[in-house]
Protein backbone atom coordinates (compact mmCIF):
# COMPACT_ATOMS: atom_id res chain seq x y z
CA UNK A 1 0.00 0.00 0.00
CA UNK A 2 1.78 3.21 -0.99
CA UNK A 3 0.58 5.97 1.00
CA UNK A 4 1.04 9.62 0.87
CA UNK A 5 0.70 12.24 3.62
CA UNK A 6 -0.18 16.00 3.27
CA UNK A 7 0.62 18.05 5.88
CA UNK A 8 3.38 16.01 7.27
CA UNK A 9 5.50 18.59 9.09
CA UNK A 10 2.63 18.86 11.86
CA UNK A 11 2.41 16.86 15.06
CA UNK A 12 0.20 14.09 13.23
CA UNK A 13 1.63 13.93 10.16
CA UNK A 14 5.15 13.51 11.37
CA UNK A 15 4.02 10.62 13.51
CA UNK A 16 2.07 8.80 10.73
CA UNK A 17 5.31 9.12 8.54
CA UNK A 18 7.47 7.83 11.10
CA UNK A 19 4.90 5.19 12.37
CA UNK A 20 4.56 4.16 8.71
CA UNK A 21 8.30 3.94 7.71
CA UNK A 22 8.88 1.83 10.96
CA UNK A 23 5.96 -0.45 9.75
CA UNK A 24 7.46 -1.08 6.74
CA UNK A 25 5.09 0.77 4.49
CA UNK A 26 5.68 2.47 0.89
CA UNK A 27 4.83 5.84 2.86
CA UNK A 28 6.00 9.78 1.56
CA UNK A 29 5.05 12.76 3.26
CA UNK A 30 4.54 16.29 1.81
CA UNK A 31 5.03 19.68 3.21
CA UNK A 32 2.68 22.69 2.40
CA UNK A 33 5.81 23.45 0.58
CA UNK A 34 5.70 20.42 -1.27
CA UNK A 35 1.67 20.39 -2.26
CA UNK A 36 -0.40 23.37 -1.22
CA UNK A 37 -4.14 21.84 -0.59
CA UNK A 38 -5.61 25.43 -1.34
CA UNK A 39 -4.60 25.41 -4.98
CA UNK A 40 -6.21 22.25 -6.82
CA UNK A 41 -3.15 21.98 -9.67
CA UNK A 42 -0.78 21.23 -7.09
CA UNK A 43 -2.67 18.72 -5.54
CA UNK A 44 -3.45 16.76 -8.83
CA UNK A 45 0.47 17.43 -9.77
CA UNK A 46 1.46 15.71 -6.53
CA UNK A 47 -0.58 12.67 -7.05
CA UNK A 48 0.00 12.07 -10.21
CA UNK A 49 4.09 12.28 -9.49
CA UNK A 50 3.49 9.51 -6.51
CA UNK A 51 0.53 7.54 -7.64
CA UNK A 52 -0.86 6.52 -3.89
CA UNK A 53 -3.33 4.06 -3.39
CA UNK A 54 -4.25 6.52 -0.41
CA UNK A 55 -4.22 9.77 0.60
CA UNK A 56 -4.42 11.02 4.34
CA UNK A 57 -4.86 14.61 4.56
CA UNK A 58 -3.35 15.98 7.92
CA UNK A 59 -2.86 19.70 6.34
CA UNK A 60 -4.38 22.46 7.75
CA UNK A 61 -5.16 25.66 10.10
CA UNK A 62 -4.48 24.55 13.22
CA UNK A 63 -4.61 27.77 15.16
CA UNK A 64 -7.98 27.77 16.77
CA UNK A 65 -7.84 31.31 18.65
CA UNK A 66 -6.13 32.88 15.38
CA UNK A 67 -8.97 31.28 13.38
CA UNK A 68 -11.72 34.27 14.69
CA UNK A 69 -9.72 36.71 12.79
CA UNK A 70 -8.72 34.83 10.37
CA UNK A 71 -12.00 32.65 9.61
CA UNK A 72 -11.98 33.13 5.45
CA UNK A 73 -8.39 31.66 5.35
CA UNK A 74 -8.72 28.96 7.82
CA UNK A 75 -11.85 27.79 5.99
CA UNK A 76 -9.63 28.31 2.40
CA UNK A 77 -7.31 25.76 4.02
CA UNK A 78 -9.57 23.22 6.18
CA UNK A 79 -12.85 23.61 3.41
CA UNK A 80 -11.91 24.41 0.55
CA UNK A 81 -8.67 23.02 0.36
CA UNK A 82 -9.89 19.26 1.73
CA UNK A 83 -12.24 19.54 -1.23
CA UNK A 84 -9.79 19.92 -3.44
CA UNK A 85 -8.11 17.04 -2.24
CA UNK A 86 -11.67 14.75 -2.30
CA UNK A 87 -11.61 15.86 -6.13
CA UNK A 88 -8.29 14.84 -7.47
CA UNK A 89 -8.90 11.71 -5.56
CA UNK A 90 -12.22 11.01 -6.73
CA UNK A 91 -10.60 11.49 -10.27
CA UNK A 92 -7.70 9.33 -9.83
CA UNK A 93 -9.04 6.69 -8.20
CA UNK A 94 -7.52 7.22 -4.66
CA UNK A 95 -8.45 6.35 -1.01
CA UNK A 96 -8.86 9.33 0.86
CA UNK A 97 -8.71 9.60 4.72
CA UNK A 98 -9.33 13.06 5.71
CA UNK A 99 -8.64 14.43 9.45
CA UNK A 100 -11.19 16.29 11.27
CA UNK A 101 -11.80 17.22 15.18
CA UNK A 102 -14.09 17.14 18.28
CA UNK A 103 -14.43 21.18 17.07
CA UNK A 104 -16.91 20.03 15.07
CA UNK A 105 -19.10 20.01 18.50
CA UNK A 106 -20.55 22.22 21.16
CA UNK A 107 -19.69 20.76 23.86
CA UNK A 108 -23.04 20.43 24.98
CA UNK A 109 -23.12 16.71 25.44
CA UNK A 110 -22.81 14.28 29.11
CA UNK A 111 -22.09 11.19 27.29
CA UNK A 112 -19.02 10.09 24.76
CA UNK A 113 -20.09 11.20 21.61
CA UNK A 114 -21.17 8.84 18.85
CA UNK A 115 -20.10 9.58 14.77
CA UNK A 116 -23.80 9.98 13.95
CA UNK A 117 -24.31 13.00 16.12
CA UNK A 118 -25.26 16.46 14.45
CA UNK A 119 -22.28 18.61 14.31
CA UNK A 120 -22.66 22.33 15.76
CA UNK A 121 -19.19 24.28 15.74
CA UNK A 122 -19.11 26.97 18.40
CA UNK A 123 -15.57 28.47 17.09
CA UNK A 124 -14.11 29.44 13.34
CA UNK A 125 -11.85 26.84 13.62
CA UNK A 126 -14.74 24.54 14.10
CA UNK A 127 -16.87 25.61 11.22
CA UNK A 128 -14.07 25.31 8.64
CA UNK A 129 -13.54 21.96 9.84
CA UNK A 130 -16.86 20.80 9.48
CA UNK A 131 -16.74 22.72 6.10
CA UNK A 132 -13.48 20.39 5.33
CA UNK A 133 -15.81 17.03 6.27
CA UNK A 134 -19.12 17.97 4.21
CA UNK A 135 -16.51 19.17 0.96
CA UNK A 136 -15.14 15.59 1.42
CA UNK A 137 -18.33 13.98 1.41
CA UNK A 138 -19.77 16.39 -0.99
CA UNK A 139 -17.24 14.89 -3.11
CA UNK A 140 -16.99 11.35 -2.25
CA UNK A 141 -19.80 10.56 0.02
CA UNK A 142 -19.28 7.35 2.87
CA UNK A 143 -15.99 6.62 0.23
CA UNK A 144 -13.69 8.44 2.20
CA UNK A 145 -12.51 7.98 5.92
CA UNK A 146 -13.28 10.79 8.00
CA UNK A 147 -11.14 10.58 11.06
CA UNK A 148 -12.34 12.75 14.51
CA UNK A 149 -9.85 12.97 17.16
CA UNK A 150 -9.19 15.09 20.30
CA UNK A 151 -6.69 16.98 22.30
CA UNK A 152 -4.08 15.76 20.00
CA UNK A 153 -0.06 16.33 20.83
CA UNK A 154 2.82 14.77 19.52
CA UNK A 155 6.08 15.21 17.51
CA UNK A 156 7.90 18.77 18.64
CA UNK A 157 4.74 20.87 19.11
CA UNK A 158 3.12 23.61 19.70
CA UNK A 159 1.29 21.41 22.33
CA UNK A 160 -0.23 21.86 25.86
CA UNK A 161 1.99 19.43 27.15
CA UNK A 162 5.01 21.28 26.16
CA UNK A 163 3.27 24.63 26.82
CA UNK A 164 2.61 23.56 30.67
CA UNK A 165 5.97 22.33 31.54
CA UNK A 166 7.91 25.95 30.09
CA UNK A 167 5.06 27.70 31.81
CA UNK A 168 5.95 25.62 34.85
CA UNK A 169 9.52 26.33 34.72
CA UNK A 170 9.42 29.66 33.80
CA UNK A 171 6.56 30.54 36.59
CA UNK A 172 6.72 28.40 39.46
CA UNK A 173 2.62 27.14 39.28
CA UNK A 174 0.11 26.98 37.27
CA UNK A 175 -3.60 28.26 36.88
CA UNK A 176 -5.80 25.40 34.46
CA UNK A 177 -9.31 25.05 33.04
CA UNK A 178 -10.94 22.42 34.83
CA UNK A 179 -14.78 22.58 33.38
CA UNK A 180 -13.56 21.40 29.70
CA UNK A 181 -13.36 17.84 29.66
CA UNK A 182 -11.79 15.61 26.74
CA UNK A 183 -9.57 12.58 26.09
CA UNK A 184 -6.06 13.80 25.72
CA UNK A 185 -4.57 11.73 22.65
CA UNK A 186 -0.68 10.62 21.65
CA UNK A 187 -0.42 11.17 18.17
CA UNK A 188 1.94 8.36 18.31
CA UNK A 189 -1.06 6.37 19.46
CA UNK A 190 -3.64 7.56 16.85
CA UNK A 191 -0.60 7.00 13.86
CA UNK A 192 -0.41 3.58 14.08
CA UNK A 193 -4.18 3.39 14.61
CA UNK A 194 -4.91 5.43 11.55
CA UNK A 195 -2.68 2.57 9.57
CA UNK A 196 -4.18 -0.09 11.05
CA UNK A 197 -7.67 1.35 10.12
CA UNK A 198 -6.47 1.98 6.04
CA UNK A 199 -5.98 -2.15 6.03
CA UNK A 200 -9.59 -2.27 6.79
CA UNK A 201 -10.37 -2.61 2.84
CA UNK A 202 -14.18 -1.92 3.72
CA UNK A 203 -14.10 0.80 6.15
CA UNK A 204 -15.78 3.66 5.30
CA UNK A 205 -17.49 6.96 6.50
CA UNK A 206 -16.69 8.96 10.51
CA UNK A 207 -14.44 7.17 12.70
CA UNK A 208 -14.10 8.58 16.19
CA UNK A 209 -10.59 7.60 17.26
CA UNK A 210 -9.09 8.76 20.89
CA UNK A 211 -6.55 7.46 23.51
CA UNK A 212 -9.15 5.76 25.97
CA UNK A 213 -10.84 7.82 28.99
CA UNK A 214 -11.06 11.33 29.99
CA UNK A 215 -10.18 14.09 31.96
CA UNK A 216 -10.29 18.09 32.29
CA UNK A 217 -7.08 20.54 31.08
CA UNK A 218 -5.96 20.72 34.93
CA UNK A 219 -6.32 16.84 35.49
CA UNK A 220 -4.08 16.35 32.60
CA UNK A 221 -1.90 19.10 33.73
CA UNK A 222 -1.52 17.06 36.77
CA UNK A 223 -0.47 14.22 35.42
CA UNK A 224 2.26 16.20 33.40
CA UNK A 225 3.34 17.90 36.59
CA UNK A 226 3.45 13.78 38.33
CA UNK A 227 5.18 12.43 35.09
CA UNK A 228 8.12 14.45 34.75
CA UNK A 229 8.83 15.13 38.72
CA UNK A 230 7.42 18.74 38.96
CA UNK A 231 5.26 18.08 41.54
CA UNK A 232 6.12 20.74 43.75
CA UNK A 233 4.55 23.23 41.07
CA UNK A 234 0.88 24.03 42.30
CA UNK A 235 -1.56 23.67 39.43
CA UNK A 236 -4.21 25.76 40.56
CA UNK A 237 -8.09 24.41 38.84
CA UNK A 238 -9.96 27.72 37.26
CA UNK A 239 -12.70 28.10 35.45
CA UNK A 240 -13.21 28.57 31.74
CA UNK A 241 -14.60 32.66 32.52
CA UNK A 242 -11.39 32.93 34.43
CA UNK A 243 -9.62 31.93 31.04
CA UNK A 244 -10.66 34.00 28.10
CA UNK A 245 -9.94 33.11 24.73
CA UNK A 246 -10.78 34.65 21.22
CA UNK A 247 -12.09 31.01 20.38
CA UNK A 248 -15.38 28.58 22.52
CA UNK A 249 -13.69 25.99 23.70
CA UNK A 250 -16.34 22.92 23.73
CA UNK A 251 -16.72 21.72 27.26
CA UNK A 252 -17.01 18.35 26.78
CA UNK A 253 -15.30 16.48 24.07
CA UNK A 254 -14.87 12.96 24.44
CA UNK A 255 -15.76 11.14 21.84
CA UNK A 256 -17.13 7.40 21.36
CA UNK A 257 -14.60 5.16 19.86
CA UNK A 258 -17.70 1.86 19.67
CA UNK A 259 -16.99 1.91 15.12
CA UNK A 260 -13.25 1.66 15.40
CA UNK A 261 -13.88 -0.69 18.02
CA UNK A 262 -16.51 -2.25 16.21
CA UNK A 263 -14.30 -3.29 13.44
CA UNK A 264 -12.04 -5.58 15.95
CA UNK A 265 -9.48 -3.17 16.90
CA UNK A 266 -8.65 -2.70 20.69
CA UNK A 267 -9.48 0.90 22.49
CA UNK A 268 -6.32 2.90 22.08
CA UNK A 269 -4.39 2.91 25.19
CA UNK A 270 -5.30 5.60 28.41
CA UNK A 271 -4.66 8.40 28.22
CA UNK A 272 -1.83 8.21 31.03
CA UNK A 273 0.07 5.90 28.81
CA UNK A 274 -0.06 8.32 25.85
CA UNK A 275 1.02 10.53 28.27
CA UNK A 276 4.02 8.36 29.49
CA UNK A 277 4.80 6.98 25.49
CA UNK A 278 4.88 11.13 24.77
CA UNK A 279 7.16 12.21 27.54
CA UNK A 280 9.25 8.93 26.85
CA UNK A 281 9.94 9.25 23.16
CA UNK A 282 10.09 13.04 23.22
CA UNK A 283 12.61 13.54 25.76
CA UNK A 284 10.43 16.75 26.94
Amino acid sequence: MRILVLGASGQLGTDLVRAGVAASYDVTGLTHGDCDVTNVASVRDALQARQPDVVVNCAAWTKVDGAEAHEPEATRINGAGAGNVATVCAELGVRLCHLSTDYVFDGSASEPIREDTNPNPVSAYGRSKLAGERAVRDVLGDGAIIVRTAWLYGADGPNFVLTMLKLARERGELRVVADQVGSPTWAGDLAPAILRLLEHDTARGIFHITNSGETSWHGFAVAIMERVGLTAVPVHAITTSEYPTPAVRPRYSVLDNTRWCSLGEPPLPPWRDGLAGYLRTSGA
